[in-house]
């Protein structure tokens, strides 16, 4: 009995283990696990570390380690690089974080949406998204591509999409978006 009880974990494991293999991407040279938040993910990626040290910045470490779900829309260093010489260094300063959070809340949205899910919203009678912050984002495809347009008119696209996370999912893209 004790050997059927080994064998059926074991069992188990194994026809869990490829699927969660599977779900896990590379970002920015790092491994992103399916079963690591957010955050616990996004710290590792050597593409996002300006990303990184604005969530820190805008206190927004715990809310996107929290249960959610949430669509993230990740943006690069080179997103941020795009930004005006001097503006991520002005909005990481503690006076302009309130500017701060609402930029970085502009890019997630509450609950989980795939890839599929954003080329469905585009195709949709109103292909917008609300976001966290509470402004819209609209949601595009071109030549197969998802792109994100800003209030602004900014577009970004999303260069690696569906990037499973514990509490959500993260799309990689290559523009900031400004509310």
């Amino acid at each position: 009995m004790k050997k059927l009880i080994i064998a059926a974990f074991a069992l188990a494991a194994i026809a869990i283990a490829p699927k969660t293999y599977a779900q896990t991407k590379m970002v920015g040279g790092a491994a992103m696990y399916p079963t690591k938040d957010i955050v616990d993910n996004a710290v590792n990626s050597k593409d996002h570390t300006t990303l990184v040290v604005a969530v820190k910045a805008a206190g927004l470490v715990e809310t996107l380690k929290g249960k959610g779900p949430f669509t993230v829309f990740a943006p690069t260093n080179e997103a941020f690089n795009k930004l005006p010489a001097g503006t991520v260094d002005n909005l990481v300063k503690p006076e302009n974080k309130a500017t701060l959070t609402k930029i970085l809340t502009y890019h997630v949205v509450a609950g989980k949406m795939s890839a599929k899910d954003l080329m469905a919203k585009a195709k949709s009678a109103n292909p917008t998204l609300t976001t966290v912050q509470g402004e819209k984002l609209t949601v595009k495809v071109e030549a197969g591509k998802v792109y994100l347009v800003d209030t602004k008119g900014g577009k970004s696209w999303v260069t690696i999409a569906d990037v499973n996370q514990s509490n959500g999912i993260i799309h990689v893209v290559n523009t900031v978006l400004m509310p």
